[in-house]
């Protein structure tokens, strides 16, 4: 699936530092900065609501935010590269944006999504597992996938998939991860403890063995 495309409008700053930044925060602002391609780093300033909500309703890893600067003309794209948030809240601090370029490629993580129920998981009792759920990969913006989509409907308990088997999309030269590695697999199942291994387990719970209990004994016997 292709990547989609979000939008954000902003506002430039000029002063930094904590205290500004605190000041922005309690005004409802949110402090970022954008960089990459050579460019100067540019500070800037969002809605924080408009942001949090964003980033709460798309794939942030992989999608390409369209900035709006206030007074620097056409928008560029970039991607979200780093969102530091509040230790002790969910609130957003800051949020480093990187610039793009056309046609230049760019590493990112694309999510791993599993659709179907194995078969192994229906009639074997076996249980699905999900080893990688993200893969990265080097591709040009506008190729970006928005997910790898794995049909495991047909998987039986022992059967995996590995990252050598994936159908690339268009774009997507190869995935930066040993060909070998798995990514989901279906487990057989655990086998249920019989009743005489329950009984037994319970009786090494009630009497536990005491150790050394002989030993004292026989001391005991000696000094006398």
């Amino acid at each position: 699936m292709s990547s989609n495309n979000a939008t954000l409008k902003a506002e430039k700053r000029d002063a930094t530092g904590k205290g500004v930044a605190r000041k922005l925060r309690a005004a409802g602002r949110l402090p970022a900065v954008v960089y990459g391609q050579g460019e100067d780093a540019l500070a800037i300033t969002l809605d924080a609501a408009e942001t949090e909500y964003l980033f709460h309703n798309i794939s942030v890893e992989n999608t390409i935010v369209d900035l709006t600067v206030e007074g620097e003309g056409d928008s560029f794209q970039t991607l979200v590269r780093e969102i530091q948030v509040h230790p002790f809240r969910p609130d957003v601090l800051h949020v480093d944006f990187y610039r793009l370029q056309k046609g230049v490629k760019v590493d990112v993580e694309i999510p791993v999504n599993l659709n179907g129920v194995p078969a192994g998981v229906k009639s074997g009792g076996g249980v699905l597992q999900q080893v990688i759920h993200e893969l990265p990969v080097s591709v040009i913006p506008s190729k970006i996938p928005e997910s790898f989509e794995i049909d495991v409907s047909g998987l039986e308990v022992g059967d995996s998939i590995h990252v050598s088997e994936l159908e690339l999309p268009d774009g997507v030269e190869e995935i930066a991860l040993d060909p070998e590695r798995t990514i989901c697999t279906v487990l057989v199942p655990r086998a249920e403890p019989s009743e005489d291994e329950e009984e037994t387990d319970a009786e090494d719970l009630l009497e536990p063995e005491i150790v050394g209990a002989e030993e004292s004994e026989d001391d005991g016997e000696g000094e006398e």
